[in-house]
């Protein structure tokens, strides 16, 4: 489960731009197409934020859909597989949104 991982590394970041402060709630995006499941950075997060500036913390997951523009025809389309074609049948395809991994923000306690 790589999700670990990436847990750890976004409580790694946090902590740092928090320093001391409590944090009260961090916000994601995570894209539909980004290989990142949803629930199980949810179940990871509060394991690894225990001990830490984020324990008790609120995790929010903002979910982006895929979005892609057909180099073809111009038309935008939603991607809910890496690979998928147009409606005009071309698979040549730049990706636009959908494969996210961001932390969007972050609330602190008032000191």
């Amino acid at each position: 489960m790589h999700e670990m991982g990436i847990t750890k590394n976004i409580v790694s970041i946090v902590a740092e731009h928090a320093k001391t402060q409590k944090v009260k709630r961090v916000q994601l995006e995570i894209g539909k197409l980004s290989a990142v499941m949803p629930d199980a950075l949810q179940f990871c997060f509060d394991v690894v934020a225990k001990g830490t500036v984020l324990e008790g913390a609120t995790l929010e997951i903002i979910e982006v859909v895929g979005r892609a523009k057909c180099r073809a025809c111009g038309a935008e389309v939603e991607l809910h597989q890496i690979v998928t074609a147009c409606t005009c049948g071309s698979r040549d395809l730049e990706r636009l949104s959908g494969e996210e991994l961001n932390i969007k923000e972050m609330e602190l306690e008032a000191a």
